[in-house]
C-alpha cells in the first residue's frame, strides 16, 4: 500500500503588502473550501497512483515471462535427463561400452541432474505464482482514495478505501486530459484485468505441466514417492498465493482445473492425470510450455499503447 501526501498551498493576504493597513483592518487570508481542496489535490495523487500501479503491473508481467522462460529451460533439462536414463540400457555407447559400470555411473549422474532440474523447475514455477499475485494486486489498486485522518492537517491518499462512500474517483473530475477516473479508470481497470487474466489462465495450465514433469521421478520409483495429485500443494504457501490469484473455487475451496475462455478441462484431477511419459508426450509438454498459449503478446502491446497515450508516459 502506498500513501500519497499533499498539502494545500498557502495564499498570501493582499493586506500583507502594507503593514499599516494590516494593523488597521486585520483580515485573515482566504483558504480553499474543504470541498474543493481535496478534489484539487486528489488529481495529481490519482495520476501518480495510476502510473505507479501500471509500472508495477508491467514489471510483474516481465518477471512472469522471465520465470516462465527459465522454467522451460529447466523442464527441457529434466526431460533430457529422464529420457537418457530411460534408454541407457539400449543405448549404443560405442568404444565406451566395455568400460566397467559405465552405464550405472552415467545413470547416477543423470539422476542427480534430473533431481536438480526438478528443484529448479519448481523454483521457477514459484516465481511465476508470486509474479501473478503481484499482477492481481496491481490491477486491483488502480483507484485513489482519501485517507481518513483527523489528527493530521495533511491530505493523504491511498490505493484502498477507508470510507465505504469513497469510490476513488475524486468526485468525477478529470484525472488526465479529459477522462474522469470513472471513465478512464473503468477503461484502465478493464484493460488491466484483461492483461492479468491472460497470465492467470496460463499459470493454471503451467501448473498441470509442472505436475506432470515433477511426477517423472515418482513414476520411476513409486515405492519411495507418492504420486502427485492436482490438489497437492507443490510448495509451502502455494495455495495462499493461488487463492489471491482467484484460482480457488469459493464454493468448494478447491483449486480450479486448467481452463481457457469458453473451455474448461474435463480431466479428473482426483488422481495423477497421466501414466504416460513417452518421448512424444513429453515433447508436447515442452512445446505447450514454450507457446504460452493463453498470452497474446500483440494484445498486450496494444493495451500498453492505449494506456501510455492517455497517461502521456512511457511504461515499457
Amino acid at each position: 500500500m502506498e500513501s500519497f501526501e499533499s498539502t494545500p498551498s498557502s495564499r498570501g493576504s493582499r493586506n500583507q503588502l502594507n503593514p499599516n493597513l494590516s494593523s488597521l483592518s486585520p483580515s485573515p487570508s482566504p483558504s480553499p473550501s474543504p470541498s474543493r481542496s481535496p478534489s484539487r489535490l486528489w488529481r495529481p495523487a490519482a495520476q501518480r497512483n495510476l502510473r505507479n500501479q501500471w509500472s508495477k503491473l508491467l514489471a510483474s508481467k516481465d518477471r512472469w515471462l522471465s520465470a516462465a522462460s527459465e522454467g522451460r529451460s529447466h523442464a527441457t533439462g529434466l526431460v533430457n535427463a529422464y529420457l537418457s536414463r530411460k534408454y541407457m540400457p539400449e543405448m549404443d555407447l560405442g568404444v565406451l561400452r566395455d568400460m566397467p559400470e559405465i552405464r550405472q555411473k552415467a545413470c547416477e549422474k543423470l539422476s542427480h541432474k534430473q533431481e536438480l532440474c526438478c528443484n529448479l523447475l519448481l523454483s521457477s514455477y514459484k516465481n511465476m505464482v508470486l509474479a501473478a499475485s503481484h499482477l492481481v494486486k496491481a490491477s486491483d489498486s488502480m483507484r485513489c482514495f482519501l485517507k481518513v485522518s483527523a489528527a493530521s492537517p495533511l491530505l493523504q491518499f491511498s490505493d484502498y478505501p477507508e470510507d465505504e462512500n469513497d469510490i476513488g474517483d475524486g468526485g468525477g473530475i478529470p484525472v488526465f486530459s479529459s477522462f474522469s477516473i470513472s471513465d478512464f479508470g473503468h477503461v484502465t481497470e478493464s484493460l488491466a484485468r484483461e492483461l492479468v487474466e491472460m497470465f492467470i489462465v496460463e499459470l493454471s495450465l503451467k501448473r498441470i505441466l509442472v505436475l506432470e514433469l515433477l511426477s517423472v521421478n515418482c513414476k520411476e520409483d513409486v515405492k519411495q514417492c507418492a504420486p502427485l495429485q492436482w490438489l497437492h500443494e507443490l510448495y509451502h504457501g502455494e495455495f495462499n498465493e493461488l487463492r489471491a490469484c482467484g484460482l480457488q473455487s469459493d464454493e468448494s475451496c478447491q483449486l480450479l482445473p486448467p481452463q481457457k475462455k469458453d473451455w474448461q478441462s474435463i480431466i479428473s484431477f482426483s488422481n495423477h492425470s497421466s501414466n504416460s511419459s513417452d518421448r512424444e508426450v513429453l515433447q508436447v509438454y515442452l512445446t505447450t510450455w514454450l507457446a504460452n498459449v493463453s498470452i497474446n503478446m500483440s494484445r498486450i502491446s496494444e493495451i500498453c499503447a492505449i494506456v501510455e497515450e492517455e497517461m502521456q508516459v512511457k511504461l515499457s
